[in-house]
């Protein structure tokens, strides 16, 4: 088994781990089952990443949000990894690549969403690509107590029967209930190695004001932060669109996603957003979960979630 320390360095570029996230990815190199709760901007997701470089074969990464999925790859791409996701965002290239390279067994990473694991001949073709790990992110998503509930994440459990390898399941939200849950479906009540982090975060700040006028509020928040990257997160697909044309006429460098676009005009944003300085996107609730932007310097709701 390779070096963890010398693949932190020569991959990813890191001189050491974070804190907490050694002992994480030498129990998931080892091949135990894991469920690691940590903060965001904790590292999660190096700490399937990794070990997936340190064990032979692929590792499964079973994650809800395409853009999420999308942008772990192209972080990896770069880092010189072979990594690849089978999504309905892809391009028919993109998807030629991965099944190339699950072929000629130099995929290491494979990203699908849980939706894949209810089409037939899915446990067909990860037996055959061989896989030995499953990594499940945002693994709160399995809990019916919560808002990101997703139903095919209750078929993980039985995946992980079906192929006989471990599991690691990350997430950072989860309350003592929603972790017993995740326990008993994703690891049939056997408890798994549990690694629970901190959740103070000094550097961010809540506040929460009447809603009156919504679209004044946020332009007047955004005006304050002119030039700052920021998201505005909007309850309907409808208000995204007119939310980002009133920042654009604002002067803002400003656009907007949601589920009902093209592939393509959602690829366009994405690359934006991954790369583009002092960008406001207004999306509905999931865009820009997880996914590794450094510079977003505040977040708005312009209607409350359903859940807090």
């Amino acid at each position: 088994m390779q070096d963890a320390h010398a693949l932190l360095s020569s991959v990813f570029g890191f001189s050491a781990f974070r804190p907490g996230q050694g002992e994480i990815v030498e129990a998931v190199a080892d091949g135990r089952n894991v469920l690691a709760i940590m903060p965001t901007g904790g590292g999660k997701s190096l700490c399937f990443q990794l070990p997936a470089l340190m064990r032979d074969g692929v590792t499964v990464v079973i994650s809800p949000l395409i853009a999420l999925m999308r942008d772990q790859v192209r972080g990896l791409h770069e880092a010189g990894v072979v990594a690849g996701a089978l999504t309905s965002g892809n391009t028919q290239e993109e998807t030629d690549a991965v099944w190339a390279a699950l072929e000629d067994g130099s995929l290491k990473l494979l990203y699908i969403a849980p939706e894949r694991l209810a089409a037939s001949g899915t446990e067909r073709m990860l037996r055959r690509a061989g896989v030995s790990l499953i990594a499940v992110d945002e693994a709160h998503c399995v809990s019916q107590w919560g808002h990101d509930f997703r139903p095919d994440y209750l078929r993980i459990g039985e995946l992980r029967r079906a192929l006989d390898v471990p599991l690691a399941a990350f997430t950072a939200t989860a309350d003592a209930e929603t972790r017993e849950e995740i326990v008993t479906r994703l690891f049939d009540g056997a408890q798994p190695e549990t690694f629970l982090r901190g959740f103070d975060r000094p550097n961010l700040a809540l506040a929460f004001e009447v809603k009156q006028n919504p679209r004044g509020q946020i332009l007047s928040f955004a005006a304050a932060r002119k030039g700052q990257s920021g998201i505005v997160y909007c309850g309907t697909r409808a208000k995204t669109e007119t939310l980002a044309a009133a920042l654009a006429q604002a002067g803002h460098s400003a656009c907007h996603y949601h589920g009902g676009m093209e592939a393509e005009d959602r690829r366009i944003v994405e690359g934006r957003f991954a790369t583009e300085d002092g960008l406001i996107v207004v999306a509905t609730i999931a865009f820009g979960m997880g996914v590794d932007k450094p510079d977003i310097r505040w977040v708005a709701h312009a209607d409350l979630p359903k859940s807090i």
